[in-house]
């Protein structure tokens, strides 16, 4: 119950992700594949701080 008005720390970050991968695919799709590259390693380096976040998380609540 108390953890209703916590906020999550990941939401931000999974919003940033998406609109990183959003971009992405447009720049494949208009053959900008140097641009397409460039973001999809942004966004997937973004994903690995997003499951290191949700890991912490699970392990602190498993304690």
């Amino acid at each position: 119950m108390f953890g209703l008005f916590k906020s999550n720390p990941t939401k931000k970050l999974r919003k940033q992700h998406d609109l990183l991968l959003e971009k992405a695919v447009h720049a494949q799709r208009n053959g900008k594949m140097a641009e397409y590259a460039k973001l999809y390693t942004e966004a997937d380096k973004l994903f690995k701080e997003i499951e290191k976040i949700e890991k912490d998380q699970t392990d602190k609540k498993n304690k």
